[in-house]
């Protein structure tokens, strides 16, 4: 209740400010609309504009560059390649392989023909997008000039002033400016604590949970003593297991120490037939303990899984709040069991599973126990007449809002989903960066020369220094007029990127647009968020989902999850004592020593 009588107190300075508001909202119209940095957002949508044009002609730069790059590559492939067979053809000469008359020359030749496989393309330009789809869209949006509808709201914001000041002149003089209605709505909100039913709906809530708390107060020294009861089971238990366990590694130890292959059963050593003993006494005591041992893993077995399955899983699930809310189950009377309890009214739609939620997500208990059916807050604080003669007022200053036209906006829309952020920037600039070809070819055809002048004439050097000049002439042809298509789509590529990146500039737009929506809320936030905050936030029900939330994490993770892991353990425990005792038996005739010696005849 401190927290509904905080949020009346909060009403007079609202009322005060609306009142003043109201009084000077003839004299101060037009200021207010002035005092928005509109035209600082409009000049940023000036500029907009001319990034648009620029970011077109990015895109056709881009466009054509591929065109080129791509048909060029393909050519400047199929060429290269014709230069590396013809090279290669020319290489074959006997003048190649003689090394013993020319041994220079048929180690050039070998050199050329190992660096033949630089003569290939580097970039690949065939696995890059087009970009004619965004190019299409940007066109599109071209064809309405943003431009002019800005330029029609600078006209509209200076006649603003005036048509304000003559369409608000009739409603600021009316009798809503008397402020009678809001001093009524105030009145109302006074009587709203002593109405609303918090208190009341929840008194059988805390009864029933102080009443609980008690009870279980009264049991505490009951349940430390069964714990106790509970921890010297669990280890008289674990200690039948490692008794068993002792006997057997004891009977191994001294089996294994005091044995003598040599020596006769009936002349074993003292350590040999101790071991066999221990051995035979593990045996003993697995009999004894076993049946003890399987009957306490079959009941925490059943108890434990049946628990797992049955209570921390459909909890989970919400299975378990489905099994509560089953109507006319717990109470034959009740059609659900909580509106019943708390209400007297049964047939309510109030749901376990349904308070639990709205709980966990820390509403208010208004929205979780449903008080809406009881106590409905919005009719109590209408203030649907403020807002009806209200409307003329702000509907004037939204109309300021008209600087920038819905054909305006939908252009900043559409080119804003033009796909630009589609274009992956990083793998047209990796291509670029790679160059045409993987090698110089002006600097290949030099060394090329270079190692071709160091043959004696010959028609081996003569075919040479023709593929020399067809590298160059390849360079020549294709390889710049690549390089320029090159650096014209890195140029457009990286602009595109920045303009990719500032997209968001029609954000100015939209906060001025909702720094003359917030005009809306001057009579109608207060009474409103006060709804909202009563609905959502006072008297949040946390803690009884986190009753709910702590009865769980003590019951499965704690209890269930303990009972399931001991009886795994103790039941594998209990599993391995099986071949233990044929193992234990087995050994213990070749360790114990024996009264009498068999003897077989021939």
């Amino acid at each position: 209740l401190q927290q509904i009588d905080y949020l009346i107190s909060q009403y007079a300075t609202a009322k005060n400010k609306v009142i003043y508001d109201l009084d000077s909202k003839y004299r101060s119209a037009p200021l207010m609309l002035y005092s928005i940095d509109i035209k600082d957002s409009l000049n940023i949508l000036i500029m907009f504009t001319s990034s648009m044009r620029e970011t077109k002609e990015a895109l056709e730069n881009v466009s054509g560059s591929l065109v080129i790059l791509k048909d060029g590559t393909g050519k400047l492939n199929f060429n290269l390649s014709l230069v590396r067979t013809s090279i290669n053809r020319t290489l074959n000469d006997p003048g190649c392989h003689d090394e013993d008359s020319d041994a220079t020359t048929a180690q050039l030749c070998r050199n050329i023909r190992q660096s033949l496989s630089q003569l290939q393309i580097s970039a690949n330009f065939t696995r890059l997008p087009n970009v004619r789809p965004q190019l299409e869209k940007v066109k599109e949006v071209l064809k309405t000039d943003l431009s002019e509808i800005v330029q029609r709201g600078y006209s509209s914001l200076n006649d603003t002033p005036h048509m304000v000041i003559e369409q608000t002149r009739n409603v600021v003089e009316s009798k809503f400016l008397k402020a009678d209605l809001v001093d009524d709505i105030g009145k109302n909100i006074t009587k709203f604590s002593k109405v609303f039913p918090v208190q009341t709906s929840l008194s059988n809530f805390t009864i029933f949970i102080s009443h609980a708390h008690a009870k279980i107060e009264d049991y505490y020294p009951e349940i430390d003593q069964l714990d106790f009861y509970r921890w010297a089971a669990c280890i008289g238990l674990c200690c039948m297991i490692v008794l068993v366990l002792a006997f057997n590694y004891l009977g191994l130890l001294c089996g294994t120490l005091g044995y003598d292959k040599h020596a006769s059963p009936t002349t074993r050593g003292c350590i040999s037939n101790t071991g066999g003993t221990m051995l035979m006494a593990g045996v003993g005591f697995s009999f004894l303990f076993s049946w003890v041992l399987m009957g306490v893993v079959t009941v925490i077995f059943v108890t434990g899984g049946n628990m797992e399955k049955l209570v921390c899983e459909a909890f989970h699930t919400k299975e378990l709040f489905k099994v509560a809310d089953t109507p006319y189950l717990i109470n034959p009377e009740w059609k659900n069991f909580l509106p019943g309890y708390i209400y007297n009214d049964s047939e309510l739609d109030l749901t376990v599973e349904s308070f639990y939620s709205t709980c966990k997500e820390n509403k208010g208990i208004y929205l979780a126990l449903r008080l809406d059916k009881l106590f409905n807050i919005t009719t109590f604080l209408n203030t649907s007449d403020v807002s009806d003669q209200d409307t003329g007022l702000y509907f004037i200053d939204l109309r300021t809002i008209t600087l920038l036209e819905a054909e305006g906006k939908r252009n900043l829309l559409d080119f804003s989903e033009a796909g630009l952020s589609e274009i992956n920037h990083a793998d047209y600039l990796e291509e670029v960066n790679k160059g045409v070809t993987a090698v110089d070819l002006l600097s290949y055809a030099r060394d090329l020369e270079a190692q071709t002048d160091l043959m004696p004439r010959s028609p081996l050097q003569s075919s040479l220094k023709g593929h020399i000049s067809t590298l160059r002439q390849i360079h020549s042809q294709q390889i710049i007029p690549m390089e320029q298509a090159m650096s014209a789509l890195n140029q457009s590529m990286r602009y595109l990127e920045r303009t990719t990146s500032d997209l968001p500039v029609s954000n100015k737009v939209l906060a001025v647009l909702e720094a003359i929506d917030t005009a809306q809320f001057l009579i109608s936030q207060n009474a409103s968020d006060m709804i909202r905050q009563l609905m959502e936030e006072v008297a949040q029900c946390k803690p009884f989902s986190n009753i709910l939330d702590t009865a769980e994490i003590f019951t499965c993770s704690f209890l269930v999850d303990s009972m399931n892991a001991f009886w795994m353990g103790l039941g594998c425990s209990t599993l391995f004592l099986l071949p233990s005792i044929i193992l234990a038996v087995k050994l213990a005739k070749y360790y114990r020593r024996m009264d009498t010696e068999d003897v077989y005849d021939e």
